[in-house]
């Protein structure tokens, strides 16, 4: 309870002041809590400020199509975030009648709703004593009690929701959380945290044990896949190209790109042309460059992307064609994004 009351004190004096802050609306607090998942304060701000502007009220997301929403969230990343956001928006909006559940079981049976997550709106918003547990968290308590067991492991993840349970300020959970919460991100940092001038100092194992850089322990993750993508880009003196969205069940579900030519290693242009899938898109002559001198590696959590863009010059595709005007109103990957960017610049 000491612990709690220090941290509570502390965040009183330092807090940042935050528009979901000044709320305890449940569908500001879901958006929030949604796009703050493995995203900074900083980077999601901007997105809260659009979403809430568009859709005022979970009726007014629920009602948006997939595609839009898409576009809002174009940049944030974990795109299956703003999926199930949309899924849960359309399931609270027609199936309870625009009103979150009010309890941390309750929430936890959302689409996208994980238990950090019903933790902070069952707090926040309905008073309820229950712990947050991120990656904030898990800093500050490792470091504060010198726990060594891993947080990305089963054992570390049931022993550290059970401990923060018991440290709660049962009479206001929702300050308490967002205190830990703030105070990890802002006071114990991962890197150079503010040991010398912490509240927290004469009682921290870490500190006294000279293990804070030590602290918290991760097993190690799986190993990162490479894969190759190239992306076709065609030009026709009609002033179009292709983009179409991507389908299935992996990265960028529901966004959009040029046909793109995955292969098992880096390929050179002739390679290219005398595969199936380019003779198949193209069934006359092109002329053919790379946009970039160098490949681009863009970095997920599990795989690295080594990609190519080529630009096809060409008379005819067999596929549906839209205006190059029309691209930038579809939602896309950052990496096209960023290649779109400096493409249209050139063009213009």
């Amino acid at each position: 309870m000491v612990l709690a009351k220090q941290l509570i004190y502390w965040y009183l004096k330092n807090k940042r002041e935050l528009p979901w802050r000044k709320t305890k609306n449940p569908y500001h607090i879901w958006l929030s809590e949604i796009m703050l998942q493995q995203t900074r304060v900083a980077q999601g701000l901007p997105y809260f400020l659009a979403f809430t502007k568009e859709f005022p009220t979970v009726f007014d997301l629920a009602k948006a199509n997939e595609s839009k929403v898409l576009k809002l969230w174009q940049g944030l990343g974990y795109y299956s975030r703003a999926r199930n956001l949309h899924f849960t928006a359309k399931y609270v909006a027609e199936e309870l009648n625009g009103v979150f559940p009010k309890t941390y079981k309750e929430l936890l049976t959302l689409k996208g709703v994980g238990d950090y997550t019903a933790s902070a709106i069952a707090s926040i918003c309905y008073n309820e004593p229950v712990a947050v547990v991120d990656g904030n968290v898990y800093r500050v308590l490792s470091r504060f009690f010198g726990i060594d067991t891993p947080i990305n492991s089963n054992k570390g993840v049931k022993e550290f929701k059970e401990l923060a349970q018991t440290l709660i300020d049962t009479s206001q959970p929702g300050v308490y959380n967002q205190a830990i919460m703030d105070f990890g991100a802002l006071h114990c940092k991962p890197q150079n945290p503010l040991c010398h001038e912490c509240p927290l100092a004469d009682s921290c194992v870490a500190l006294a044990k000279n293990q804070v850089k030590n602290l918290p322990v991760k097993e190690k993750t799986i190993k990162i896949k490479k894969r190759y993508f190239n992306y076709i880009v065609p030009v026709t003196p009609q002033n179009e190209t292709v983009l179409e969205e991507r389908k299935g069940k992996g990265i960028w579900q529901g966004l959009y790109q040029f046909p793109l030519i995955e292969t098992t290693k880096k390929i050179g242009e002739k390679e290219l042309i005398e595969s199936k899938q380019f003779t198949t898109l193209f069934p006359k002559e092109t002329t053919i460059s790379l946009f970039y001198n160098k490949d681009i590696v863009h970095k997920l959590s599990h795989q690295h992307l080594i990609t190519r863009f080529w630009i096809v010059k060409t008379e005819i595709v067999n596929k549906e064609m839209i205006n190059w005007a029309e691209v930038k109103k579809h939602p896309v990957p950052v990496l096209i994004d960023k290649f779109l960017q400096e493409y249209l610049n050139e063009k213009s």
